[in-house]
């Protein structure tokens, strides 16, 4: 298999800057953008709501653009929760969907985990894991405690 490479992202040094690109690269329709927070691994890994696990940077890129053909996607994050380490984070997140209706625009949920590795090229996504949501869901990660003692 040929093995991808993309340019290097131009966001600053950590797991909060690659996730707010690769937000701000859906809610713009960049899929360059948007894959340069990926790592250049060929086991990288993409699930988005109620669809298969793509395996690699080619089937990720591929399911982006065919979202994209449709239009942006409207994905605001909210009620992180994070678990960082030296080279990894992991994060928990709900995404708040835009989606227009012919009613006009309605909101739909999507519980989400980013992972992220320290790589040579700085902090790049691993792992971005997405399942469909609920509002009562996300109003409900609101009220969950940080502290665990």
């Amino acid at each position: 298999m040929i093995k991808a490479k993309f340019q290097a992202a131009a966001f600053g040094g950590t797991p909060d800057d690659v996730e707010a690109a690769f937000y701000d690269a859906m809610q713009h329709g960049e899929v360059d953008k948007l894959m340069a927070c990926w790592a250049d691994e060929d086991d990288i890994v993409c699930v988005h709501p109620g669809g298969p696990r793509l395996m690699g940077p080619v089937a990720i890129r591929a399911a982006f653009e065919a979202m994209f053909a449709n239009g942006t996607i409207q994905a605001s994050p909210q009620h992180l929760r994070r678990v960082e380490s030296v080279a990894s984070a992991v994060h928990s997140l709900v995404e708040r969907i835009e989606v227009m209706t012919p009613e006009g625009p309605r909101h739909a949920y999507v519980v989400a985990t980013n992972v992220f590795h320290k790589t040579a090229q700085g902090w790049r996504m691993v792992v971005h894991h997405a399942s469909p949501g609920t509002k009562h869901a996300a109003e409900a990660s609101a009220d969950v405690a940080q502290v665990l003692h």
